[in-house]
């Protein structure tokens, strides 16, 4: 694989501890003060800085480096839930994490069989993606992947282990909570005495009543799409297109045919929240229809098993007033449990932040989105602005800002950036603009690039979710079981290093976790050598510190402008804009200056912290 050894002099300026040359102290412009600066917020900051570390449970302690496309799972092997041992945790709580996302814990269709193990068997083929079969095709939401077990028999057991582990380790625990959709295959042999599965009571003579979990397409056989090939070129198991499924039900992406795409969603079955799709969407929400009771009663039970939040996925599919009374009936349970929810629909932010009682949505449509812009070079630092001046405006402290996960293409990789220090100005933006939740995905501190095709995933700058797999660069990491970089080379310590620092200073700054914002960009924009379009700039601030942030997102210029700080600013920072201060960087750990001439080389990142000179 390409080295991600930094030239020397990048290293030094890039990642490494380093001095940067500073010019003459600044005189600080003065200017009135505006009732309704354009710069700030009036949003009252939130101390909800969680950094959370998603992992793809099944690929995260897999030491197995063969990556046979399409490997069996003795083939290619999988990690475990006792891989994630107390070394593990430790080494991932040193990173500044608070919380870790278990990505696929749940059992969902698969092509592999664990009846000799005591467990479930295989799934049909034909309704399955990939060989390990697709995290977000819940089989039973009462169990657990067998996969992820030692002892398959005892697979919840060790599941609970890993949550107090973990929690012993001083972090808490996420996990998925799947509620539009289930696999074809659904049946639950693990749910509570005195449950009744879904679909167990549904009248099927009927394509929508509102107490039916699912949607039916009477009279019709469901038809899987010729172009599935789970397997590729080698035929699957039971992979005859014959899957018997009479009536049909409607497809997970709301496709109501009974012959969805090979693009659609055709592994799951959507779930029905009394929502009547083909007559015009008319609501039936009282009496609470028999699919809200019984999520909730999923919920609940892993609330019990002391899961601290949920991350929902696609929530914005789910009807906002089923989260309205779900998420407080869940609080009543388990008072501190937390709501991500997956969302896309910026126009749809505070209705499922507000009515819909989430703790945080996904930032991906606004930020991410516009992050990823800088880094590829089409876009500006407007699309930052554009975020929180409008788009989050009043509830940014809400919003889960991250550069990847198990969705979205890795940083390194050459359908996304290709150099994973493209990261260092987005991750800080990310992880420093708000005071809400910041998340990172297990490989990405040590800059993999999900290369080749693993069989069902293609090989499109995704670290596969459908099959199993080695995470080659994380392995490195990994170290047989070591957990410390012993394997890396030196740019990706480096990197690491980078997210160390960034993360612990997130997780522990006053200004970051509780502070207010404001923005350098209008300060700015005639000043010499600052590029708006590359570098951005701002304020975090409390009583008790004040930092300057500032970015260079260029992956080819240094530039050295000089920062002004407006006096607006300094009002708002309760300082006096005439007296003189000293500016220390406390993300690279260079030592104290009293000026804002700053060199800024190609992708790098500072947060000065702002103190009155003695």
């Amino acid at each position: 694989m390409k080295k991600l050894l930094l030239p020397a002099a990048a290293a030094s300026l890039a990642l490494a501890s380093f001095a940067y040359p500073f010019s003459p102290k600044l005189t600080p412009v003065t200017e009135p003060l505006s009732l309704a600066d354009p710069n700030t917020t009036d949003e009252v900051p939130q101390d909800h800085k969680l950094v959370i570390y998603q992992m793809m449970t099944r690929l995260f302690g897999n030491k197995t480096a063969l990556n046979k496309p399409y490997g069996t799972v003795t083939e290619n092997g999988v990690g475990k839930f006792n891989d994630i041992n107390d070394t593990a945790l430790q080494a991932i709580r040193k990173l500044g994490v608070s919380h870790i996302w278990f990505t696929g814990v749940l059992e969902h269709a698969t092509m592999t069989d664990y009846t000799k193990a005591g467990g479930p068997g295989p799934d049909d083929a034909d309704v399955v993606k990939g060989r390990a079969g697709s995290p977000y095709a819940i089989r039973d939401y009462y169990d657990i992947d067998p996969d992820l077990a030692v002892d398959v028999k005892n697979r919840k057991q060790e599941f609970e282990a890993l949550v107090k582990r973990t929690h012993a380790n001083g972090m808490k625990v996420i996990i998925d909570f799947i509620p539009n959709h289930v696999a074809r295959t659904y049946v639950s042999n693990a749910k509570p005495a005195g449950v009744v599965d879904l679909g167990g009571k549904d009248d099927k003579t009927k394509a929508f009543a509102p107490n039916n979990n699912f949607y039916y397409l009477p009279g019709k056989t469901l038809i899987v799409p010729k172009a599935g090939n789970p397997l590729g070129a080698a035929l699957a198991p039971k992979e005859d297109g014959k899957f018997n499924e009479t009536p049909a039900k409607a497809t997970g992406n709301d496709v109501f045919s009974e012959a969805p795409k090979v693009d659609d969603w055709y592994e799951t079955v959507k779930l029905n929240y009394g929502v009547d799709y083909q007559n015009g969407r008319k609501t039936y929400f009282e009496p609470i229809p028999d699919t809200w009771i019984k999520m909730r009663d999923i919920l609940v039970y892993w609330a019990q098993k002391d899961v601290d939040g949920f991350r929902c996925d696609v929530a914005e599919m789910v009807p906002v007033e089923f989260w309205a009374w779900v998420i407080p009936e869940v609080k009543k349970v388990k008072p501190g449990i937390i709501f991500i929810g997956e969302a896309y629909n910026p126009k749809e932010y505070k209705t499922y932040l507000e009515k819909g009682k989430f703790d945080y949505l996904y930032d991906k449509v606004g930020l991410y989105d516009g992050l990823r812009r800088l880094m590829t070079g089409t876009g500006t630092t407007e699309d930052i602005t554009k975020v929180w001046s409008q788009e989050s405006r009043g509830f940014g402290s809400h919003m889960l800002r991250f550069l990847e996960n198990h969705d979205e293409q890795r940083i390194a990789s050459k359908e996304f950036a290709g150099d994973p220090r493209t990261a260092i100005p987005a991750m800080t933006v990310s992880a420093t603009l708000a005071t809400g939740p910041v998340m990172l995905y297990f490989g990405q501190e040590v800059g993999e690039p999900a290369r080749g095709a693993a069989g069902f995933n293609t090989g499109d700058g995704r670290t596969t979710i459908f099959d199993y797999w080695g995470v080659p660069q994380h392995q490195k990491w990994m170290n047989g079981g070591k957990f410390d970089g012993g394997k890396l080379d030196g740019g990706q310590k480096q990197l690491r290093e980078f997210y160390s620092r960034l993360l612990n200073l997130t997780s522990t700054s006053d200004a970051i976790r509780k502070g207010k914002f404001y923005e350098l960009q209008d300060a700015n924009n005639l000043g010499k050598e600052y590029d708006q379009k590359v570098v951005y700039s701002y304020l975090r601030y409390t009583d008790k510190q004040k930092l300057l942030i500032v970015t260079n997102f260029s992956k080819d210029k240094t530039l050295k402008p000089t920062i002004t700080i407006p006096k607006s600013a300094y009002t708002a920072m309760g300082l006096d804009a005439s007296k003189f201060y000293t500016y220390t960087d406390l993300l690279n750990g260079s030592p104290a200056t009293e000026s804002l001439t700053i060199t800024l080389p190609p992708l790098s990142a500072y947060v000065l912290e702002i103190n009155p000179k003695k």
